[in-house]
């Protein structure tokens, strides 16, 4: 299975440095990942380190959590058979919108 390519070098611009929203009560999400059984991972910051990029986010799964992962994390669960996409129609609104939204979806 081919591995799609989630967050090409043209994007990364658009991401500020980590922890350049550190003590803002309700940061800016920039991009959203997810997979087809539900995980979502909410993307607030991130930064190149070494080889990789790491990111700084919001994630929903079994738990709810903020924290660090990298593009290196998000393409090996590709390469294990997961699905992981980048939702394309994703426009940047602050995390409170955007929980507002997944709680009720028919809001706009």
């Amino acid at each position: 299975m081919p591995v799609p390519e989630l967050f090409t070098n043209e994007l990364r611009p658009m991401l500020p440095p980590l922890r350049s929203q550190e003590g803002i009560r309700d940061p800016v999400v920039y991009v959203r990942f997810f997979t087809s059984s539900g995980v979502i991972w909410y993307v607030t910051e991130g930064s190149p380190a070494d080889d990789d990029f790491v990111f700084f986010g919001f994630v929903v799964g079994p738990n709810e959590e903020w924290g660090e992962f990298s593009l290196s994390e998000l393409t090996d669960c590709a390469r294990s058979g997961v699905l992981i996409e980048r939702d394309v129609h994703f426009t940047s609104e602050r995390l409170s919108h955007v929980i507002e939204k997944r709680l009720n979806p028919r809001r706009k």
